[in-house]
């Protein structure tokens, strides 16, 4: 007789986490002032976050976070003999978009089919599913109804075959150009005009020096790198962060954190944008039922009752913002020589310090 394992413990040490803020925020999803979750490891990340935060509160409309697009996807593949084939099933497709549509609303109450986009490789025919998904992230939700879809497509499209329920043409949890450009999930810019009186009293720099750093460092180090329609210095920091605190799918940061850094020297103000195409937030769905989870989603007040799909868009908006407060005041310390591994090192110091009492 064999016994099975029992499952791992629970740990025992949560990732740490604390409120940053608040954060004055306006724009089309999100207003107020509102402090933010972030759980890290990285203890210096909460300060720096805080700073941009002191920022935000010194400009009357704070950070302006607004939302573009939102649309989650989901990609299929399907084989045929040749391109001309996959051709007339792309025509064929085209034509059964209401249809499509109609069946899409028999798999979820919020699931709505807004596009399908193509791509013929040979033999292969990519079908990106483009979906609304109101308060949830919607990864399930868009791959129940991709795999409906699919099926009713091999049985009324002539000259097709399965391939796979998923084509890497979505794309999911990959950086990838074909995200940058159609985006995937919510599309936000959080944009700031600091005034110069601010930006050398709280950042200790000039906007001039930080435009310049960010052509340099952002635009200019990323293209020589390689980067994948990206040019920012630590999105991932914040985004990862947020991600904990609220419950999200922490991998859907690869994709995430593709996003483009905008500085401007606008007569010594200083304009500073991030705009992230792929933020992937829900706020109800696997995970957000958690004691932790849903305390933080109340708090940031997103369990209001709204609209369908105002939380989530409440959500991606404080997302985007915290995400330009630690990527201005990064690049703010990095204009400066030496003042960015003085603080990691000051703050890290003191954290050890207080372990060891």
């Amino acid at each position: 007789m064999t016994t099975q394992p029992s499952p791992p413990a629970p740990s025992a040490t949560p990732i740490p986490l604390r409120w940053v803020g608040p954060v004055r925020v306006s724009g089309n999803a999100a207003t107020g002032e509102v402090e933010v979750p972030l759980a890290t490891y990285e203890t210096p990340l909460w300060p720096s976050v805080g700073r941009g935060a002191r920022v935000s509160r010194a400009v009357p409309d704070g950070i302006t976070a607004t939302l573009v697009d939102e649309r989650m996807t989901r990609s299929v593949l399907v084989e045929s003999e040749g391109a001309a084939q996959c051709l007339d099933a792309v025509r064929t497709i085209d034509a059964k978009i209401e249809e499509l549509r109609a069946l899409t609303r028999t798999t979820s109450r919020y699931a709505e089919l807004l596009a399908v986009r193509h791509e013929i490789c040979g033999p292969l025919l990519f079908l990106r599913f483009e979906f609304a998904t109101g308060d949830a992230s919607g990864h399930n939700m868009a791959t129940l109804a991709a795999d409906t879809l699919l099926g009713h497509l091999l049985a009324t499209v002539p000259g097709i075959r399965y391939g796979s329920i998923s084509a890497n043409y979505c794309t999911d949890k990959k950086a990838t150009a074909v995200n940058g450009i159609l985006g995937r999930g919510k599309n936000v810019t959080a944009e700031i005009l600091v005034p110069r009186a601010v930006v050398s009293r709280q950042l200790r720099t000039t906007a001039a020096q930080v435009a310049h750093l960010n052509t340099h460092k952002n635009l200019l180090g990323t293209l020589l790198a390689g980067g994948i329609r990206s040019a920012n210095a630590h999105y991932a920091n914040m985004l990862l962060a947020f991600y904990l605190a609220t419950g999200q799918d922490a991998a859907n940061i690869v994709e995430g954190s593709q996003g483009v850094t905008y500085a401007a020297d606008r007569d010594g103000d200083l304009y500073f944008s991030c705009t992230l195409p792929n933020l992937i937030v829900g706020t109800t769905g696997n995970g957000k039922d958690l004691p932790g989870v849903d305390d933080a989603l109340q708090r940031l007040g997103c369990r209001e009752d709204r609209p369908t799909g105002d939380n989530a868009r409440r959500l991606a908006a404080l997302a985007a913002a915290t995400v330009l407060c630690g990527e201005l005041s990064l690049l703010a310390a990095q204009t400066n020589p030496g003042e960015l591994m003085k603080a990691h090192t000051s703050i890290e110091r003191a954290q050890g310090a207080r372990h060891d009492r």
